[in-house]
């Protein structure tokens, strides 16, 4: 009887009714012959066919996804409240309601155009400039009708992230990058024109800068050498070229630090700027802005590993280093050339060393931190006081001083110390066997101010261009009379403080 039913198993998986690998509901397990039968009458047992059996898909892991919606929501804060608590407490108490309103409406903005096609421009395949449109509305990343998500590639091979977690992440990105714009032309803008250059200049210079940086095949495409080529071709242009950026020293603070000075020369300066005395009217809410962002950073930073692992922690460390160097370089360098540290100049170097160290961060080494923290407390702090000079620009918040000048410093100098001779990490110089390695310094310092330089070009060009339309449309200036007055009363109607 036993052989009979290996037998019937045995022609069953043959016609493909039952499965080789089906486990019987009766288990032979000692295969003792049957009374009066002999070991040798056993029948045969049926040759069985080795399948080779599919890899099942790799799966997101989990602590990979905490860490990156943890990093999102830390990117959020950085904007609300974070960096309109900074801006608020830097302008007058008659524009202070305006300053909140612009940045919360921006970011909020920004999030909606984002998931309808900035995403889609930004990181997908298309050109060298621009991506495609293969995401609009965020079609694709997940399939309702049988429960199934999207996935996008991080740094690693086999190693995939829910794309809308990678969705989200970005677009706090994309939102603060404009926010970030305000600062120079804080108290004299309109808010209609406000709304009017952020839609055109976040689709015709972030996407695509952010495209010219970041998108690329993820690792695994690179599953050949003979593949290399071919997928190297489909990146953004300023990947293609070897640029490197970790967190957005080009696409965030480069980005909108010159947008933010051809604004500022657009607009005008401040009634009054040069006359009459602007001091800040709560430096008490700037230093807690500013401590929120240095808080916020560490998603900021940390989170553009995409993965909890060691460069997730290097750039965490390397970002809380290079801030505290900052304010410390800052704070000393201003005692001495003006006299006395102030708490505005600590709260700008925290910023300054934040920016710098963002290009850098799981780019270099804590020597690397070392450096590019100090030098970038000194280098802003010339940038807002003499630089600024220089220029004859009313740039109200210091937004091209801080986030331009420290973007490109800390753009340069990953260039130099990311060399592992300077301890560095290096860089993946094959992504078919991920073998890392270190290019010439001078080279790679060649490729990074060229990334610098493009984005300088492309953004000066699209925000002219925006601001100018504006203008045209609904004039960027209020009334005189509404700018002495405020922008609180004369733009909202309502007033931040009640006396």
């Amino acid at each position: 009887m036993k052989i009979f039913l290996r037998k019937l198993i045995a022609v069953l998986a043959m016609l493909g009714v039952v499965g080789l690998n089906t486990v019987p509901l009766v288990a032979f397990a000692q295969d003792k012959p049957a009374a009066g039968m002999k070991m040798d009458d056993k029948a045969a047992p049926a040759k069985e066919e080795k399948k080779e059996e599919a890899k099942p898909a790799p799966v997101p892991n989990k602590g990979d996804v905490a860490w990156m919606l943890t990093s999102t929501a830390l990117v959020l804060a950085m904007s609300v409240p974070a960096l309109a608590l900074f801006y608020g407490g830097l302008v007058r108490s008659k524009n202070m309601l305006s300053m909140l309103m612009q940045v919360f409406v921006t970011f909020s903005l920004i999030t909606v155009l984002w998931c309808i096609y900035g995403y889609s421009l930004a990181f997908t395949e298309g050109n060298a400039y621009f991506g495609g449109f293969d995401r609009l509305f965020l079609a694709g990343t997940f399939d309702a009708m049988k429960g199934e998500f999207a996935m996008a590639g991080t740094f690693s091979k086999n190693t995939p992230l829910y794309e809308l977690v990678f969705v989200a992440f970005q677009a706090t990105f994309a939102a603060i990058t404009c926010c970030l714009i305000l600062g120079a032309v804080a108290e004299r803008i309109k808010f209609s024109a406000v709304l009017i250059f952020m839609v055109l200049w976040f689709t015709f210079s972030y996407a695509p800068v952010a495209h010219m940086v970041w998108f690329w095949m993820g690792p695994d495409a690179y599953t050949d050498p003979k593949v290399v080529d071919a997928m190297n071709a489909k990146a953004g242009l300023i990947w293609q070229w070897g640029a490197l950026d970790f967190a957005g020293g080009t696409v965030v603070h480069i980005n909108s630090g010159v947008a933010g000075l051809v604004g500022a020369y657009l607009v005008g300066k401040r009634i009054g700027y040069g006359k009459e005395a602007m001091t800040p009217h709560s430096l008490t809410m700037t230093m807690l802005g500013a401590s929120l962002l240095w808080f916020g950073w560490f998603g900021f930073n940390a989170g553009s590993a995409l993965e909890a692992n060691g460069s997730a922690a290097l750039a965490f460390m390397n970002t809380f280093l290079a801030t505290a160097c900052a304010v410390l370089s800052w704070m000393f360098g201003e005692w001495l050339f003006k006299g006395k540290p102030s708490m505005l100049g600590a709260a700008s170097g925290c910023v300054a060393g934040l920016v710098a160290i963002t290009p850098a961060a799981g780019n270099v080494g804590i020597p690397g931190a070392f450096v590019i923290g100090t030098a970038a407390g000194l280098v802003c702090l010339w940038g807002v006081n003499q630089l600024k000079r220089w220029l004859h620009v009313d740039d109200a918040l210091d937004v091209f001083g801080i986030h331009a000048v420290g973007g490109a410093l800390g753009a340069l100098l990953t260039g130099i110390f990311n060399a592992q001779s300077l301890g560095g990490p290096g860089l993946v110089t094959d992504w078919v066997t991920g073998k890392v390695g270190s290019n010439p310094i001078w080279d790679q310092f060649l490729i990074q101010a060229q990334g610098v330089g493009m984005t300088i070009v492309w953004t000066g060009v699209v925000a002219f261009i925006a601001f100018k339309i504006a203008d045209l449309i609904v004039g960027l200036r209020p009334a005189e009379e509404v700018e002495r007055e405020g922008l609180d009363i004369g733009e909202h109607g309502e007033t931040a403080y009640h006396m």
